[in-house]
């Protein structure tokens, strides 16, 4: 029963592809949507209250302890302190907490729990330190550039066919305007021209007048 709730509630995130239903798309690559036996355990599992023997809220579960061959084998589980001060981090065995769900709500108990045994439990220790902010914070630029640049990418194949036909309205925008305005132009050419050659007729000098005959001379008696 233990086990079977446990699955429920936390395994389905690490269950082999040949226990879970195909819920896949792209090849068994991708899953849809959570299905009616699945949970996801940051819903169900991480954050839970951990109670002792007599109901008392002991602790949180704040991880999974897992095998590298996705075997869950215990808990992460933060206890003592107020308000996360002070808080230490106990590690748990699987098989010493009890699952049981009730009304869709997951309960885990720790029967053996004593506070004399709390504070003399070992703080977890971990394989390898925490990452640090200065590490968190290089993870998040590069995830940001990444998805930036998969962004632009996207947006540019996506963009490419309305650029060309914008591409391609605008050429035949720019022919029809074209021959529209080669009428008018002519027009204007030959306006232009007759205003020239009358300009330059009106510019040239008006021809001298001839001189006048020379009047006879009186007759002489």
């Amino acid at each position: 029963m233990q086990k079977l709730i446990f699955g429920a509630a936390a395994l389905a995130l690490f269950a082999t592809a040949a226990a879970a239903e195909p819920a896949a798309t792209a090849a068994g690559v991708f899953i849809k949507n959570q299905t009616a036996d699945e949970y996801l355990a940051k819903d169900h599992l991480i954050g839970v209250k951990v109670k002792g023997p007599d109901g008392k809220i002991i602790g949180d579960i704040e991880d999974l302890i897992i095998t590298d061959g996705n075997t869950v084998v215990g808990i992460v589980m933060g206890t003592g302190g107020f308000f996360s001060m002070g808080e230490k981090k106990i590690g748990v065995q699987l098989s010493a907490l009890k699952f049981e769900e009730a009304g869709g709500t997951l309960s885990v108990t720790l029967p053996e729990a004593t506070k004399e045994g709390l504070d003399a439990a070992p703080a977890y220790e971990r394989a390898q330190p925490k990452k640090s902010l200065l590490d968190r914070a290089k993870e998040k630029a590069i995830e940001m550039k990444d998805k930036t640049s998969a962004s632009t990418s996207d947006a540019v194949e996506k963009a490419k066919p309305a650029l060309e036909d914008a591409k391609k309205k605008a050429a035949e925008a720019y022919e029809a305007a074209k021959q529209a305005a080669t009428p008018a132009y002519e027009k204007a050419k030959e306006a232009v021209g007759g205003a020239v050659d009358a300009a330059k007729e009106a510019a040239q000098p008006a021809p001298a007048p001839a001189p006048a005959a020379p009047s006879p001379a009186p007759a002489t008696p």
